[in-house]
């Protein structure tokens, strides 16, 4: 179940069953899978996206990749994997849709950051 032992507890103290609990926790799980296909979505048949990732030694605020893919897992709310650049990658640790065109990555070691990509420079 998505939901703590606290949070059960003090969902049950405002009135929730243990079935709406448990409803309320796949439900948790549904949409985090569901943003996940999404992303993946995003990145699958892409090239090159551009995102707004600070790198060292660059002048531009907005960096050009070419992308191999994203493999994402779930776990309740919890959204894990890699991103594959052509000569390196990163840990993914979160992300969410923005709009049509643009999706943000929180990504891990060596970039610590959340970081925008979207498919169209000018989006950024």
């Amino acid at each position: 179940m998505h939901f703590s032992s606290r949070e059960q507890a003090a969902l049950r103290e405002a009135g929730l069953s243990t079935d709406e609990i448990r409803a309320a926790s796949d439900a948790v799980a549904d949409a985090t899978e569901a943003a996940a296909e999404e992303l993946e979505d995003f990145f699958d048949g892409r090239d090159v996206v551009y995102s707004d990732m600070d790198r060292a030694h660059s002048s531009s605020d907005v960096q050009e990749h070419a992308v191999e893919y994203l493999d994402l897992f779930t776990h309740a709310d919890d959204v894990r994997g890699y991103l594959r650049f052509d000569a390196w990658g990163v840990y993914v640790e979160g992300g969410r849709v923005l709009s049509e065109g643009v999706v943000e990555l929180t990504l891990g070691p060596t970039v610590h950051d959340r970081v925008r990509f979207a498919a169209d420079r000018a989006d950024l």
